[in-house]
């Protein structure tokens, strides 16, 4: 009898731990698509590829997203007869992920969908959203320093390589 209880806890442990895992999956997932999401709705419709400078540009807006969003609750919060912070601990999960964003830009670089390169930019402009085809949507990191000390006509270079090998194709 003892050794079925053990067998059986053994199972139920198996099970919450794939589930754990299934569902930290799914949450790294939604952050994900959210953030392409983002860039998504911010693309300029009239470009065919963006520069690296460009894509830090929008790199800033992105870490801009929730500056609204904080003086709304600056906002509430300066308002007189209100005892504590309202919202604080939304405000500091912000202020964390801002940090956080803003040191990967700063430092190794943030991820981003390669807007850089004309065939990819066009096959994210065409994604539906779907999480399911995350996979297939070309990321590139790109740092503060990347941005900075772009060199246009590299990518311009680069953009007629990679056409030419298209149309060899």
């Amino acid at each position: 009898m003892e050794k079925v209880l053990r067998y059986m806890l053994e199972i139920a442990q198996d099970n919450l731990f794939c589930c754990r895992l299934k569902t930290d999956k799914a949450l790294r997932l939604s952050i994900i698509g959210e953030k392409l999401q983002w860039f998504q709705s911010h693309l300029d419709p009239d470009k065919i590829e963006y520069t690296k400078k460009e894509a830090g540009e929008l790199i800033e807006n992105y870490m801009c997203r929730f500056n609204a969003e904080l003086e709304q609750i600056e906002l509430q919060n300066s308002i007189k007869g209100r005892q504590g912070r309202q919202h604080g601990s939304r405000e500091a999960v912000i202020k964390q992920t801002v940090e956080r964003e803003r040191q990967l830009y700063e430092g190794y670089g943030i991820e981003i969908p390669d807007i850089m390169n004309r065939k990819h930019l066009k096959f994210f402009r065409e994604w539906d959203g779907d999480l399911r085809k995350l996979p297939n949507i070309k990321m590139k990191k790109l740092s503060a320093r990347d941005a900075a000390f772009s060199h246009p006509e590299m990518a311009d270079v680069e953009a007629e390589e990679e056409l030419n090998k298209e149309e060899v194709a």
